[in-house]
């Protein structure tokens, strides 16, 4: 199997705090901890002390949970980059690059993402240092893929607003199982109103797009990917219409030649989603993995299979490397459903618990 890197970029948005539009935690104060938390598991296998474990208002866990479990299954490295984290975390079993960004604002306000032009060189530049870093890769060389992934609850409404900005087809999903399409796009007409856009405005100025409409995980991960292409590294873009989102950035941004799309086949099912559309307007080869989890019993995968947090933290790519490998779907079944018992026997037991993506 190809030597690959699994980079998660994780950051905070206050979009996130606006009430309706994501499943990332019960309340808003809980949403903050969900990106630290999500890379702690798929670094550790478990938060830090203190952080609560990222779990639906219904129960629904965090797709980390899946990535972790994929992870003991398949060697593939991983690092995180905060991108704006607003609890900060240091794994002890992976590097976190600093993308030197601080949380995004709300997407209604003027200029959400002021540093946006740095942020994405900061993560332009984090593309040599992950590719050149001799513990990055899974057997511990330099990776010969790095799989661009995110973490960020509110994002796909932020991604809603970068897909509009730039002219592209204006398709999201969510992490809810049923999308709130008709609220995030009021969310987003608001942000339009306020950064003086017209839809198509930042049409070629992806910068722009997400400085006034988007958030600053985009602008990182944008940056890496540009940065691995610029470097002739193969890259996936492990995720879903936000990651489809970040390819838009990539093309406004020049970059040419087909890119990979990995996700899941419950963001590709989603009619609202239209992640198909997006790949296609966007020359991406799509790949869709079902992990079979309507076949279990299990409280957690039947609630991915009934269309709760549908993607993130990398799932769709981590299924697609388990998928190219040795692990069955059973397998992949079998560890999600023990660490997910774990986590949650370990969350019953701690003062507090929480949100996710």
């Amino acid at each position: 199997m190809t030597d690959a890197t699994l980079a998660v970029v994780a950051g905070a948005t206050v979009t996130a705090a606006i009430d309706g539009i994501s499943a990332a935690g019960a309340d808003p104060e809980l949403r903050r901890h969900t990106p630290s938390a999500d890379l702690e598991i798929v670094a550790d296998g478990r938060p830090r002390g203190g952080s609560p474990v990222p779990v639906s208002p219904s129960g629904c866990p965090t797709p980390a949970v899946v990535t972790r479990a994929v992870r003991e299954l398949v060697d593939v490295g991983f690092v995180g980059v905060d991108a704006g984290l607003a609890v900060s975390t240091a794994p002890a079993g992976a590097a976190v690059y600093d993308a030197g960004a601080a949380p995004g604002g709300d997407i209604r306000a003027a200029e959400p993402v002021p540093d946006a032009a740095a942020v994405f060189e900061r993560g332009r530049g984090l593309a040599g240092t992950i590719a050149g870093t001799d513990d990055a890769g899974g057997d511990g060389s330099d990776p010969d893929e790095i799989l661009v992934a995110e973490t960020i609850p509110g994002g796909t409404t932020t991604a809603l607003g970068v897909l509009t900005a730039l002219g592209e087809r204006p398709a999201v999903s969510s992490s809810l199982a049923t999308n709130p399409l008709a609220r995030k796009r009021a969310v987003v007409e608001e942000g339009l109103a306020a950064s003086g856009l017209d839809p198509g405005d930042a049409a070629g100025d992806p910068l722009d797009a997400v400085r006034l409409m988007g958030d600053p995980v985009l602008a990182a991960a944008a940056g890496l990917a540009v940065g691995a292409v610029d470097r002739g590294i193969d890259v996936t873009l492990a995720g879903g219409t936000q990651l489809a989102t970040v390819a838009a950035l990539a093309r406004h941004a020049g970059v040419e030649g087909r890119l990979p799309l990995a996700t899941t086949a419950f963001v590709a099912n989603d009619p609202s989603a239209d992640v198909a559309g997006l790949a296609d307007d966007l020359d991406l080869a799509l790949t869709a993995t079902d992990p079979g989890f309507g076949a279990s019993d299990h409280p957690a995968m039947r609630a991915y299979a009934r269309g709760e947090a549908k993607e993130g933290v990398g799932m769709g790519g981590a299924l697609a490397l388990a998928d190219r490998g040795e692990p069955t779907t059973a397998a992949v079944r079998e560890r999600v459903a023990a660490l997910t018992d774990r986590l949650l026997a370990e969350r019953d037991t701690e003062p507090t618990a929480g949100g996710a993506p």
